[in-house]
């Protein structure tokens, strides 16, 4: 592939992902895609076969790889487990902000692309359920039912997503990403039981 056409589906990519997040799937057009990413209609036919496989190509191109390696990587202890991944998902949500509206419009739309989203995000919320497990077996977490430990995990590691459009007026300029997930991770520990320097 040259230059250019890595280049021209870079364009198509990032400028449908900016259109997609502000104004979803369904409300974007190939024409504004293109006219955003000063490409000619034709090539995302040409480059990806349609919208959908634009949408396909989105996850494969900016869903962190690393997240996904990380969980089939070596075996962590539990609290090593939540801790890693909780504070990757706080990471990938507010560094990649466009992906993470995509993400959550597609979950709470329930169109069939979220086949798609689940297939990114299933072995990331697998994986902390099964920490969350058994951790609890092992006594490292002080938690009655697992599955509303994740609840409770899920809710403490994406609030930030939804105070972003509360009437409270969080403001993403004041937060500073890295202090953000590490006490997002010394919060849900401490929920879980664990003292926060094990």
């Amino acid at each position: 592939m040259t230059a250019p056409e890595l280049d021209i589906k870079t364009r198509i990519l990032l400028a449908a992902k900016k259109l997609f997040a502000l104004q979803g799937y369904d409300g974007t057009s190939v024409r504004q895609i293109c006219d955003e990413a000063g490409a000619n209609v034709s090539l995302v036919s040409y480059h990806f076969g349609g919208k959908e496989k634009v949408f396909d190509a989105l996850f494969e191109h900016f869903f962190p790889d690393h997240i996904l390696s990380m969980l089939a990587a070596e075996s962590m202890s539990p609290i090593e487990g939540i801790r890693r991944i909780v504070g990757e998902v706080v990471r990938f949500t507010m560094t990649d902000r466009e992906m993470s509206d995509i993400v959550q419009l597609e979950i709470t739309l329930r169109t069939h692309r979220t086949a798609t989203v689940f297939q990114y995000l299933d072995p990331v919320w697998n994986k902390v359920r099964a920490y969350l497990q058994e951790g609890k077996e092992q006594g490292l977490f002080q938690i009655e039912s697992s599955s509303y430990a994740m609840l409770q995990v899920m809710g403490v590691a994406l609030a930030h997503k939804r105070a972003k459009h509360s009437r409270f007026g969080f403001d993403y300029q004041d937060i500073i990403t890295e202090e953000l997930a590490e006490q997002t991770v010394e919060f849900v520990l401490r929920g879980l039981g664990v003292n926060s320097h094990e």
